[in-house]
């Protein structure tokens, strides 16, 4: 074997250690860059994580309140009505209240002082929902009515 086929294999072999040696530091780099990057997304995916339990905790807290001031209301200060008045209801609105029914009942007022009004209590920053707006744009406009319906057991 001449000196030259040596020097050729011998520089051959060196490129090609060459070449894996910076091949796996290259590897070893770009490796560590993302398992760097999977870190940072896995603290960020457990920050998100925490930031919507909290969330989902506060707005359960706050329907809890809410649903309790609805049960609560009529032995409220804010409750301008007599409890006896009120009766629950609980959805779409949550009162219809018979304001002086109970005087009328008792003989303390006339059937003219009797006044029906219907209401939802809302804590908080709640809105009201839009039935609840459209139920409140049809009392406005007067789209109101009593009806009785007459049921005969005889003819069932």
């Amino acid at each position: 074997m001449s000196v030259w086929m040596a020097m050729l294999i011998g520089a051959c072999i060196g490129v090609v250690i060459t070449t894996i040696i910076l091949s796996s530091s290259r590897n070893g780099r770009i490796k560590a860059e993302y398992e760097q990057y999977i870190a940072e997304l896995e603290l960020e995916h457990q920050q998100a994580l925490a930031h919507a339990q909290k969330r989902s905790v506060n707005t359960s807290r706050a329907v809890l309140k809410g649903k309790m001031a609805e049960q609560l209301a009529p032995i409220l200060p804010e409750f301008q009505y007599l409890p006896s008045d009120a009766k629950f209801l609980g959805d779409p609105i949550d009162y219809v209240v018979f304001d002086g029914y109970t005087d009328f009942r008792d003989g303390d007022g006339t059937a003219e002082d009797i006044e029906v009004v219907l209401i939802d209590i809302k804590s908080g920053g709640a809105r009201l929902t839009k039935g609840q707006q459209a139920i409140a744009q049809a009392i406005a406009e007067g789209r109101i009515r009593f009806e009785t319906i007459r049921i005969d057991f005889d003819d069932v």
